[in-house]
């Protein structure tokens, strides 16, 4: 079972004078450490239930930009870009460029996009939930055929691109790992089965979470895909809360089928926790399969 690390909170000590330095500190503690992977949100505005708008939130690929340059090997994403916040073309490019200059570390996380203050408030377009599915799909579309050696058009009912030029291309072999977010069952977790490499799901009860994977399962047989080929991980809670406890649910995660659970580091004190998740957590969680 492989750690991941979500920043979903910038409110750190010392705020804003400190947030490029804590930053960089959780990123190359994590990086050196041997956590996989470290993902930001990618908000215009904080969530609600992390304390609205009032609270600081940056532009994600440009913090990720930002933490290339302080790391070596962790893989670096957004967790999750909703469709409507970039159009895919720019998108796939902001994504390629972030791959190139990290050393091919990149991650595109893609979702159906929900937070509808935020784009009342910045003036975004945001419209219906099944025009945001039928979007993001073309958009999973558009990124893979720019991903890939394809430089022709792309029509599709809401993207058009004349030519999906994308140079220099992404340096990992078949693009960025695709994650889609979210657990809807007739319609992400489809997009799932078609176009994305790993699901990413909430820290449902187990059977909630089995039942998932089977829904999963039945989609990729619908198009042939062998279901195996789906990396399975999920949104876990604060390990360091009850580290006994949380390495025992790891251990029912991991006979599900799951490989990677994304935790976050505490906002008051992120380096040290950070620093706690990869002595303290990590060297038990790798031992479970």
């Amino acid at each position: 079972m492989e750690l991941a690390l979500h920043v979903a909170q910038l409110g750190f000590p010392g705020a804003p004078a400190s947030t490029a330095r804590t930053l960089a500190e959780v990123a190359r503690t994590a990086d050196e450490g041997g956590i996989e992977t470290l993902t930001l949100m990618d908000h215009y505005f904080q969530m609600e239930q992390l304390g609205g708008p009032a609270e600081p939130m940056l532009e994600g690929y440009t913090a990720l930009g930002y933490l290339a340059g302080q790391t070596e090997r962790i893989e670096l994403g957004l967790l999750v870009t909703g469709v409507t916040y970039r159009h895919p073309g720019l998108l796939a490019k902001v994504v390629a460029t972030l791959d190139v200059l990290s050393g091919g570390r990149s991650m595109l996380g893609l979702g159906a996009a929900w937070y509808d203050r935020e784009h009342t408030g910045l003036g975004v377009p945001f419209p219906p939930m099944a025009e945001r599915f039928e979007r993001l799909e073309e958009a999973l579309e558009v990124c893979a055929q720019m991903f890939g050696p394809e430089e022709g058009p792309y029509e599709g009912r809401h993207y058009r691109l004349a030519e999906t030029v994308c140079r220099p291309a992404p340096l990992r072999e078949g693009g960025p790992r695709v994650v889609i977010g979210g657990q809807g069952e007739r319609k992400t977790l489809r997009l799932v089965a078609q176009h994305a490499d790993s699901c990413n799901l909430f820290a449902l009860p187990d059977e909630q979470l089995r039942h998932k994977l089977e829904v999963i399962d039945r989609h990729c047989a619908d198009v042939g895909r062998d279901p195996a080929t789906v990396r399975r991980t999920l949104i876990g809670p604060d390990p360091l809360a009850d580290v006994d406890g949380f390495l025992a649910q790891a251990e029912r995660w991991a006979a599900l089928g799951f490989s990677q659970v994304w935790v976050g580091p505490q906002q008051d004190d992120p380096v040290g926790s950070t620093e706690r998740l990869v002595s303290e957590v990590l060297p038990r969680l790798r031992e479970l399969s």
